[in-house]
């Protein structure tokens, strides 16, 4: 099948953008979905690429648009099919670059899916080859008695592949989590399974399914030889497709009752003491807690996530795989009221979830995949309060690393200048702005002086001559100076609580350079000083 046949298809309605005439008549080996801003990892030789363009901004858009298609040209792709829904439209900067690298384009309509362009694509192929190339009739209608009974992809892959022998082969995830493998095929740690899905070793095929964010894609490996022909592993993907997509719709409908749970703890949380019994019966939190499938009993691991505005459902689909990895129970995820993922997960199963999380935001740089952790919760009633922190600990990884990726455990809050990147940023600036007063006004080169020296003095410990020796200056001027300090802001800076007050309104200065390291200023300072 070549490009030009599958534009030719009017059912799908694509409509061709830029192309030279020859680049038409290449021949198509394959269908790959993605919407990373780098794809050229996971796509392969002769594939026609589907994206739905969720990687592109206005924003830098030209550059974003070169990297990818400079990556579709390294990867040897043969056309780039663009989603319209995101934008509306294929932004011109994109149709641009394709035309810059001789990447034939079209525009998918709104109306078309993704998936009956690739089911297009493979029966078409399928349709070309002789007998002994596909699925076995028997085999293939076996197959879709099992996706109509919603069996798992554990005994999808042993059905699929039984006629052949003994072969091995996995289902792993992006994140090298292993949904499936065939019976005697050794374990594979995650990380390993990751690199072999984007290496030229073993064949690998992307299972295509609608509706399923970066994190939990699935990709049938098998790490020999291939034992059947490359289009009929397409044709068990495509099966495999359909099971991962009854498997998305069950635990969707299951997480309404996770849903649930999140609104009763949030607000359990917003009332005083940040107790169960402050606003919300802890009856009513066990039952929902019961109904989700965790454990009866704690202790509880509470865990939240945010991938920013405009990426429904990525957030949740992250801390899915990452709870993949740490834990076979049944846990509660879903979706707290302000649309933020969380999830209740039995508490030793967080250490698995912090090791994994890098290799979870990996899977899409682009998206700035933030998570917080709370404390372990003895029980049902000491849920409310762990949501609370692990919310806070979320707000604490959004400023100390804004693009991402970053999981902060409110165990790590150690310090002041650590405990205050949780408070959200108006309410850190409206504080510095009232303690510090006018020092802020930098353009006014004294009040810029004066807001140097109270950083150094608070640095040095209020020691008068390591903070002129810092500065430069005689020590009957360092006096001079803070005794201006304490005219514009009113307090007293040899008492101690004037300090600390002091000392929090410079670390809560949204202008400073990078994140709140008063810890690390402070001796470094000190060092200097010396």
């Amino acid at each position: 099948m070549h490009v030009e046949h599958l534009l030719q298809d009017e059912s799908l309605g694509l409509r061709l953008l830029w192309a030279d005439e020859p680049l038409l008549r290449r021949e198509i080996s394959g269908v790959t979905a993605t919407d990373l801003e780098d794809p050229a990892r996971f796509v392969r030789a002769g594939e026609v690429v589907l994206s739905g363009l969720v990687w592109w901004t206005p924003d830098d858009g030209r550059a974003r648009a070169e990297r990818f298609v400079a990556g579709l040209r390294a990867a040897g792709a043969v056309a780039l099919l663009a989603g319209e829904e995101t934008h509306g439209t294929v932004p011109d900067e994109l149709v641009e670059a394709c035309a810059r690298h001789g990447m034939p384009v079209a525009a998918v309509p709104v109306h078309i899916m993704f998936r009956a362009i690739t089911d297009t694509v493979y029966l078409r192929q399928w349709g070309e080859l002789s007998r002994h190339h596909a699925l076995p009739e028997a085999v293939r209608a076996r197959l879709s008695r099992l996706v109509a009974r919603d069996a798992g992809p554990e005994r999808i892959l042993a059905t699929a592949l039984a006629h052949l022998g003994r072969t091995t082969a996995y289902v792993f995830t992006a994140t090298g989590h292993t949904v499936a493998a065939t019976e005697g095929a050794p374990a594979v740690p995650a990380r390993e399974a990751a690199a072999l899905i984007g290496e030229a070793t073993g064949t690998t095929v992307p299972v295509e399914a609608d509706s399923v964010a970066p994190y939990g894609r699935w990709y049938l490996h098998l790490p020999g030889p291939a034992a059947a022909p490359p289009r009929m592993l397409h044709e068990i993907a495509a099966i495999l497709g359909r099971c991962q997509e009854s498997l998305a719709r069950r635990r969707a409908a299951e997480r309404h009752a996770a849903d649930e749970l999140g609104a009763l703890l949030a607000g359990a949380g917003a009332g005083a003491g940040v107790g169960v019994g402050a606003g919300v019966g802890a009856a009513a939190v066990e039952d929902a807690l019961r109904i989700c499938g965790p454990a009866a009993e704690g202790p509880y691991g509470v865990v939240v996530a945010g991938t920013g505005a405009g990426r429904e459902g990525f957030a949740e689909g992250a801390l899915a795989e990452a709870v993949a990895h740490g834990t076979t129970g049944s846990v509660a995820l879903g979706r707290l009221p302000d649309g933020t993922a969380f999830t209740v997960v039995p508490a030793g199963a967080v250490a698995a979830i912090t090791e994994i999380w890098p290799l979870v935001a990996a899977c899409d740089p682009s998206v700035p995949l933030h998570g917080g952790i709370g404390s372990p919760a003895a029980g049902p009633r000491a849920l409310a309060g762990a949501l609370a922190e692990a919310r806070y600990a979320l707000d604490s990884a959004r400023t100390t690393h804004p693009g991402g990726p970053a999981l902060t455990d409110i165990a790590s809050l150690t310090g002041l200048d650590t405990l205050l990147t949780g408070i959200p940023a108006d309410v850190r600036t409206a504080y510095s702005r009232t303690v510090l007063g006018p020092l802020l006004d930098t353009r006014n080169a004294s009040f810029a002086a004066l807001l140097q020296t109270l950083e150094t003095f608070l640095a040095c410990d209020g020691s008068w001559s390591r903070t002129a020796e810092a500065l430069h200056l005689h020590v009957n001027s360092v006096h001079y100076r803070i005794g201006r300090i304490e005219h514009f802001t009113g307090r007293d800076l040899s008492r101690l609580h004037d300090r600390l007050d002091l000392r929090a309104a410079l670390l809560c200065r949204t202008d400073r350079p990078g994140p709140p390291t008063g810890g690390r200023s402070a001796r470094s300072s000190r060092a200097r000083a010396r």
